[in-house]
C-alpha cells in the first residue's frame, strides 16, 4: 500500500468534511475515514469529487496510506467518542504517531489523553478550531495544545490552513502544554457567550425599550459595525435585523426565544469558581439562556406578575449612542474576565501562555473576531506582565468614556423592566473591582459570629487570623481557615 497520504481525518460530519476540503485546497493529501462507511463514499462522490483526497474503509487502511510519523485527526464528538477512536487507532500506531482532537472537548480530557498517549510514545494534539462551517472550509482559528513535540509535525499544515489577518499572520500558533488548546478554545466560546448576550440585550432595550423597527434596527447595528464594535457578531445580527418571512414580517420574531447551548459556557463558568475568579458577565449569559429555556414557566409569569407601566421619554437618537458605548464597555469586561481567567488557569495548570497571541488568533476566523482584538493584543504586547485589560491606558480610558452611557441604560432598562443581565453584571464588576474597600469586611465578621470561620484585619499582617467571641458566650476556638 503506497504511503502518500499526509494525514488522516477520521468524521466526516460538516466540520471534518469541510477541515479535509481546507487541507486539500492547500496542497495536502488527506485520507478520510468515517465509522458509517457509506459516508466515506458519499464523500468521494459528492463534495470531494475531482479532488485528491482518498477514502479509506477501515482504520487498518487508512494506518497504511499514511506518511511517517503518522498525524491522525478526529473530528468526532467531545467525551467517549475521542476515547473510542483513540482506543481503535492504538493498535495500528508506531512510536512517534501523532493523535490529534479537533473537537470541543473538555480540557481536563485533553491533560488526561496527552498524557496517556505519551506514556505510549505517542505524541497527542487537542486543537480548538473555531469559525463554524464556513471558518472550517475557508480558514478557521485554531488554538493547538498538547505534547509539545507534537507542534513541529503539523505546525506547516496547521498554519495553513487558518484563517490569516489582513497583514498576512495566520491564526493559528502553539498555545501550550496538554489541555491549553482547548482551554483557550473554552474562553473563546466562553467570551462569544457574553459577547452574544449583550448585543441581544442591546437589541431588547431598541426594541422592547424603545420601540424600533427592524429596519432601523439593522441601519443602527450597520453603523455601530463601523465604530470600535467592529466585529462578525455585529456584522451578522445587523443581517439577521433586514431578513424578512414569507409575510413580510421580520423572522427574527418567529424564531422561539428558548437559547441552547453545546456546555462550554457552563464548563468556563464553572472552572471560573475552582479558579476563584469572578467571570461574572459570561455566568450571567450562561444563566440568561437557561432562564429563556424556561419558556412555558415566563409565558405563564407574564400573566401574573406585573412590572412598570411606563414607556420611554427623551431623545432616542441619543439613548442608543448610550446603548452602544454600554454595550462596548460591556465587552471590554467580557474580555477581561475571560482573559483573568486564562491567566490564573496558567498558573494553575503550569501553562506558559502568550496573552497577545491568543487574542491574535482570535483576530479572524472564529465567532468572537473583531478589530477590538488588535487592541487587547497590543496591551499584552506592551506589557506582557498586565495583570487585567482594564488597568492598559486603552481600555482604561475607553471604559471611562462610556461610564456615563453605561449608568443611563441600566438604570433606564430597570425603570422600563427591561432585562439586562450581563450588562448590568458587568457594570456591578466594574464597580466591584474600581471599589478599595467592599462590604466582606462584613461578610468576614458574619462568618466569624455563626462559624468561628476567623478574619484577617486591616492593622495586622496578612495570613493572621483572629477570631472574636462575639456573645461573651461559648468558648474561644476557631474553626480551621481556608482560602478559595
Amino acid at each position: 500500500m503506497e504511503q502518500k497520504a499526509d494525514i488522516a481525518v477520521i468524521g466526516l460530519a460538516v466540520m471534518g468534511q469541510n477541515l479535509i476540503l481546507n487541507m486539500n485546497d492547500h496542497g495536502f493529501t488527506v485520507v478520510a475515514h468515517n465509522r458509517t462507511v457509506a459516508k466515506v463514499d458519499d464523500f468521494l462522490a459528492g463534495p470531494a469529487k475531482g479532488t485528491n483526497i482518498i477514502g479509506a474503509k477501515s482504520i487498518e487502511e487508512m494506518m497504511g496510506l499514511l506518511k511517517r510519523p503518522r498525524r491522525i485527526m478526529f473530528m468526532v464528538k467531545a467525551g467517549n467518542p475521542v476515547d473510542a477512536a483513540i482506543e481503535q487507532v492504538l493498535p495500528f500506531c508506531e512510536p512517534g504517531d501523532c493523535i490529534i482532537d479537533g473537537g470541543n472537548s473538555h480540557f481536563t480530557d485533553t491533560i488526561r489523553r496527552t498524557r496517556y498517549l505519551e506514556e505510549k510514545g505517542l505524541l497527542f494534539i487537542g486543537t480548538g478550531v473555531s469559525g463554524g462551517e464556513e471558518g472550517a472550509r475557508h480558514g478557521p482559528s485554531m488554538m493547538p495544545g498538547g505534547s509539545v513535540k507534537a507542534w513541529p509535525l503539523v505546525k506547516d499544515l496547521f498554519t495553513a490552513i487558518a484563517a490569516k489577518t489582513p497583514d498576512g499572520i495566520s491564526c493559528c500558533d502553539w498555545v501550550g502544554a496538554d489541555g491549553a488548546g482547548h482551554y483557550v478554545k473554552m474562553a473563546h466560546n466562553a467570551i462569544e457567550y457574553g459577547d452574544m448576550q449583550i448585543i441581544c440585550e442591546a437589541y431588547q432595550l431598541m426594541r422592547q425599550g424603545l420601540g424600533l423597527s427592524h429596519a432601523v434596527m439593522h441601519d443602527i447595528f450597520k453603523q455601530w459595525n463601523r465604530t470600535e464594535l467592529d466585529s462578525y457578531l455585529i456584522e451578522i445580527t445587523a443581517d439577521i435585523m433586514a431578513v424578512n418571512d414569507e409575510d413580510g414580517a421580520p423572522l427574527v420574531e418567529k424564531i422561539l426565544d428558548a437559547a441552547g447551548q453545546k456546555g462550554t459556557g457552563k464548563w468556563f463558568s464553572i472552572n471560573s469558581l475552582d479558579l476563584g475568579i469572578p467571570v461574572t458577565l459570561i455566568a450571567e449569559a450562561v444563566y440568561a439562556r437557561s432562564l429563556s429555556a424556561l419558556k412555558d414557566e415566563r409565558v405563564a409569569a407574564s400573566r401574573m406578575l406585573a412590572g412598570p407601566a411606563v414607556s420611554f421619554e427623551g431623545d432616542i437618537e441619543e439613548f442608543v449612542e448610550d446603548i452602544r458605548k454600554a454595550l462596548l464597555a460591556s465587552k471590554i469586561i467580557s474580555y477581561t474576565q475571560g482573559f483573568m481567567c486564562i491567566r490564573e488557569a496558567a498558573g494553575e495548570y503550569g501553562w506558559d501562555l502568550d496573552y497577545g497571541s491568543i487574542a491574535l488568533l482570535w483576530r479572524e476566523g472564529c465567532i468572537i473576531r473583531s478589530v477590538f482584538l488588535e487592541k487587547i493584543s497590543a496591551a499584552y504586547r506592551s506589557n506582557p506582565q498586565l495583570v487585567n485589560l482594564l488597568l492598559d491606558d486603552y481600555f482604561t480610558s475607553i471604559i471611562i468614556s462610556c461610564q456615563e452611557s453605561w449608568r443611563r441604560v441600566i438604570a433606564k432598562a430597570v425603570e422600563l423592566g427591561v432585562p439586562v443581565p450581563a450588562l448590568s453584571s458587568a457594570l456591578a464588576f466594574y464597580d466591584g473591582y474600581r471599589c478599595e474597600k467592599l462590604p466582606a469586611n462584613l461578610l468576614q465578621a458574619q462568618r466569624d459570629y455563626f462559624g468561628a470561620h476567623t478574619y484577617e484585619r486591616t492593622d495586622r499582617p496578612r495570613k493572621e487570623f483572629f477570631h472574636t467571641n462575639w456573645t461573651g458566650r461559648g468558648g474561644d476556638v476557631a474553626s480551621g481557615t481556608y482560602e478559595v
